[in-house]
């Protein structure tokens, strides 16, 4: 039997069940606009780690008076790889580098820094198209990813995101596989003042069927698919969420509008291996990069991005979370990035 959770007691009490309680992590409680830090200070909170591994051993790299020789390149391969940028995209950045090198006389290493900013932006900008979800109403939104990667966090904070744009939300709880999942998404729903369209058991792509038809009978702007995680080695799981897929564009001839793939940072390197197949299978439109407050590994996001340009079919980053709270989700900028894994 379908459940519509929602935080409210609904007119109609036999369409709407009581929330479950989830061991869900609590967000920060909100603290006073005045005293919370802007995005820009978040970010470079959130990606003090990253900061720390790149951005520390640049600045030695780049001191006053050391001059640009085959040397300091190679140490700035060696520094790169480490914060998982990935050898490809390693490659490219220093070949970018000694031409620009080539081209401006360079000789002083402290010229270097903005250079590699530059060329850092560069190849992170085909990255940076944030998502219009007004085009369609409803707006359907289906997420992807493995297990842990956040994917009901995420849907909790994109929900807050919206409504903060005046948009109406209804979240389908498309991971019928874990109860915990559906009782922490009801939870966001509840934080978030949203219905939840849930479902004990049962096929994920019949709870995601249900949670359109009420969302296009009650007039809402987004929905918010949830799905089941998933490993990309699992043959048969990928092909049931892309069942989901079909059922969704069979509720809305065109839909789903966005497919989201969540990535959890701390994989490193193997979030472009998860890329490469959700995309085979689902034809990923867009990235969610998670927890990157929690890894030193932020530079992946360029080697997301090499591989993304060699495929000549770019998927651009969304959004990226750099902590707990519910605005610690953002649209990607990829100047804004850059500049705050780099030190001051």
């Amino acid at each position: 039997m379908f459940s519509f959770f929602k935080p409210k007691p609904p007119a109609d009490a036999a369409e709407a069940t009581p929330a479950s309680p989830a061991p869900a992590p609590t967000p920060e409680p909100a603290e006073p606009a005045t005293s919370k830090p802007g995005w820009a200070q978040r970010l470079k909170q959130g990606l003090a780690k990253t900061r720390d591994r790149l951005g520390g051993q640049l600045s030695g790299l780049f001191g006053i008076g050391r001059k640009i020789d085959a040397e300091l390149f190679e140490e700035l391969e060696t520094i790169l790889l480490t914060a998982d940028v990935g050898v490809d995209a390693t490659q490219a950045l220093l070949d970018t580098l000694q031409k620009r090198v080539r081209r401006e006389n360079l000789t002083e290493a402290a010229e270097l820094q903005q250079a590699l900013k530059d060329a850092l932006v560069d190849l992170l900008a085909p990255l940076q198209a944030p998502l219009d979800v007004t085009p369609h109403k409803p707006f359907v939104l289906m997420l992807a990813g493995v297990n842990g990667a956040g994917k009901t966090t995420t849907i909790g904070k994109l929900a807050k995101l919206y409504q903060t744009q005046g948009l109406s939300v209804l979240l389908a709880a498309g991971d019928t596989f874990r109860a915990a999942a559906r009782e922490q998404l009801q939870v966001w729903g509840e934080r978030n003042g949203v219905t939840v369209i849930s479902q004990d058991k049962g096929d994920s792509a019949a709870v995601i069927f249900d949670a359109i038809a009420a969302a296009r009978a009650r007039d809402i702007d987004v929905v918010l698919a949830d799905t089941a995680g998933r490993l990309p080695t699992q043959l048969h799981l990928m092909e049931e969420i892309r069942k989901v897929k079909r059922v969704i564009e069979k509720a809305i001839p065109g839909a789903p509008h966005e497919i989201l793939l969540v990535l959890d940072a701390n994989t490193g390197q193997n979030a472009v291996t998860q890329v490469k197949a959700f995309d085979d299978a689902l034809g990923v439109t867009g990235l969610a990069l998670t927890k990157l407050d929690g890894t030193a590994k932020g530079g992946a996001i360029a080697a997301i991005a090499h591989a993304c340009s060699a495929r000549s079919r770019p998927i651009p980053v969304r959004y990226i979370g750099v902590g707990e709270s519910l605005d610690d989700l953002r649209p990607f900028d990829a100047r804004e990035f850059v500049e705050a894994i780099f030190p001051v």
